[in-house]
């Protein structure tokens, strides 16, 4: 079996963190984010992990000052590959909201990688105010995942479509 690097995208809600966690009743799954570096930062002065709306676009906004100064999320996840291909683990989650992030990533490391879309009805289709949730279709991805089963047969799909590429 080959090790994946998956870039996971999608709106807020839309399951992806509950999708990833289900990929570990088959196999070992290490599940990072572009915006965990700046979830710690932000904490440190005062976000207690709100995702409200002005919570969402204020760590969009961090963020975005971070990868114009340093940019520190794909340092990070540059990084978190680089300890995955050392580990034991199968499959790497990546999750990163931007486009331009996504494709800067994809070409920072010497491994393929898929792209992955999740997506779920969103019955108000009230948007998040913020370009890195409102914006996550603006990508052109490897596939596209329709997460609209109950939580246990929508995880049991996803790890059949994971296990296709893992064994490709």
């Amino acid at each position: 079996m080959n090790k994946l690097v998956m870039v996971i995208n999608g709106r807020g809600g839309v399951g992806k963190d509950a999708l990833c966690d289900a990929l570990t009743k088959e196999f070992k799954v290490i599940n990072k984010s572009s915006v965990d570096p700046i979830k710690e930062i932000a904490k440190a002065y005062g976000w207690q992990g709100e995702k409200t709306p002005k919570a969402r676009k204020f760590l969009a906004d961090l963020k975005q000052v971070f990868v114009e100064y340093n940019d520190l999320p794909t340092t990070y996840l540059v990084k978190q590959y680089e300890a995955f291909m050392q580990s034991d683990a199968d499959i790497l989650c990546v999750h990163i909201r931007e486009a331009s992030e996504i494709e800067k990533f994809v070409k920072r490391i010497p491994s393929a990688c898929i792209t992955m879309l999740i997506r779920r009805p969103n019955p108000d289709g009230i948007p998040y105010g913020n370009a890195a949730d409102d914006e996550v279709e603006n990508y052109v991805y490897d596939h596209i995942f329709d997460n609209v089963l109950p939580l246990e047969e929508s995880g049991e799909a996803f790890r059949l479509v994971i296990r296709d590429y893992l064994l490709a």
